[in-house]
């Protein structure tokens, strides 16, 4: 049985690829888990993140678009985010799976300067890509209904003084309308965040399957189920790392809150409230 120092040094990388490449077999220590499970979650972290950065300039985009005059702007950003925020997260996964599994059979071939080209689609399949894909979709979706609701509530003495002073198009939106929205938001946002983290466990489940054996949390937490039939300690050390996960959003995303609302008195600041979601 291997000690910590050995399990740490044999599996805290081994989701990506380095380090030992069979798993535990026979006795397995508490440490095995807890570094596998760790190393699992370097995955969860890393779609979440990625989903949460780019879906955010995509969320503000689609609350812009949502509040245009043009209905050709329109339109389309009340399609997409009704359509996101309309169906479970679960099934959007499997949807995407199926989808991104018959691009290779249907083929993919355009023409460059007359030179025929067939594009690989096979790597969408993965969970790296292709579930990066919905959770950026699906965050962007619900983020998007939060920024367009705090657009909407931007108080209009705020911006009849943004006028007063002469300010209008782009100058007014990046002084006055954006920094408000962003206030106004990001509690409701910060749960969003939080949500966004805690989605990235469906992964596991949605048919998007693990390279060489290298997947998420849950991943290995099913593995030590099975092997050691007690479920009653793996999948309690993925709870605790999403707890520790939720805690640095927490507190990342109240700095920001903090330094969003640095101008307004102590007691008049908005507080980050953690309201999970039962049902998404």
């Amino acid at each position: 049985m291997m000690t910590c120092a050995e399990a740490f040094q044999s599996y805290a990388l081994r989701s990506l690829g380095y380090g030992e490449r069979a798993l535990p077999q026979g006795d397995i220590s508490l440490c095995e888990q807890v570094v596998l499970i760790g190393s699992g979650m370097i995955w969860n972290v890393y779609l979440g993140l990625v989903a949460l950065a780019f879906g955010f300039f995509f969320a503000v985009a689609l609350a812009l678009g949502k509040a245009s005059s043009r209905r050709m702007i329109r339109k389309p950003s009340e399609w997409f985010i009704f359509l996101f925020r309309g169906s479970p997260l679960f099934i959007q996964f499997f949807m995407a799976y199926e989808a991104f599994v018959m691009l290779p059979r249907l083929g993919v071939e355009f023409e460059v300067f007359g030179i025929a080209i067939e594009a690989e689609t096979r790597w969408l399949a993965r969970a790296w890509l292709g579930a990066l894909i919905v959770l950026f979709c699906n965050t962007s979706a619900y983020a998007a209904e939060i920024f367009h609701g705090a657009l909407r509530s931007v108080p209009r003495g705020d911006l009849e003084a943004a006028d007063a002073y002469g300010l209008s198009g782009w100058k007014k939106f990046r002084r006055i309308t954006f920094p408000t929205t962003m206030r106004l938001a990001w509690p409701a946002y910060t749960n969003e965040a939080i949500f966004l983290f805690q989605s990235t466990a469906l992964v596991f489940f949605s048919s998007f399957p693990a390279i060489q054996q290298g997947g998420d949390a849950l991943y290995y937490a099913s593995y030590f189920a099975d092997r050691t039939f007690n479920p009653f300690i793996p999948y309690p050390i993925v709870a605790l790392y999403f707890i520790a996960l939720t805690l640095v959003v927490i507190t990342v995303f109240g700095a920001i809150n903090r330094r969003l609302n640095r101008h307004l008195p102590g007691d008049q600041r908005p507080r980050l409230r953690f309201r999970p979601n039962l049902i998404r």
